[in-house]
């Protein structure tokens, strides 16, 4: 996705949203995946965040996550990775900077995870816009849809996923 926008055409606001997701996503340091995501509250952006080792720690380019300079295949070994999850970034900066996130959209360039998911929840986020979809396992993703059917959350799809995920 293009973050140079087009000038004789103005953007949706998903749109808007996700291109500056993408922009984020660009200082995420992890060699293994680029994620960026942010929160949005009544259409103004309270925080933005990228995946990546935790601030203050050697950078996951840099060999500071074991998990991301290992060869571990997709879904294990996640009992060494030190990275945090651009949603989980967004949610921290959110708190640390005092903005309230309660009926915020999560906006992510990446399908939240399951941990993520919870946290938006408990972080009173009401709606979840995705770019890129990334299921489970049939047994996991069926949990992972009713959790997200219970909690009322809005969860969708954006462009080329319209739709996917509820």
């Amino acid at each position: 996705m293009s973050v140079v926008p087009d000038p004789g055409h103005r953007p949706d606001w998903d749109t808007y949203y996700m291109s500056i997701a993408h922009a984020v996503k660009a200082r995420s340091n992890c060699s293994r995946r680029q994620v960026g995501a942010l929160i949005v509250v009544e259409r103004s952006i309270i925080s933005t965040g990228y995946n990546g080792t935790p601030m203050g720690v050697r950078n996951c380019n840099e060999g500071g996550c074991l998990r991301c300079a290992s060869k571990a295949p997709h879904g294990a070994g996640y009992d060494t990775c030190i990275c945090v999850h651009a949603e989980q970034n967004a949610f921290l900066l959110a708190a640390r900077h005092g903005n309230a996130t309660q009926g915020g959209s999560l906006y992510s360039t990446l399908r939240p995870c399951f941990g993520c998911a919870k946290e938006a929840i408990q972080a009173g986020i009401r709606e979840i816009v995705f770019e890129e979809p990334m299921d489970y396992e049939p047994e996991l993703e069926r949990v992972y849809q009713q959790l997200i059917a219970e909690s009322g959350i809005h969860f969708r799809g954006h462009g080329w996923a319209e739709g996917v995920g509820g």
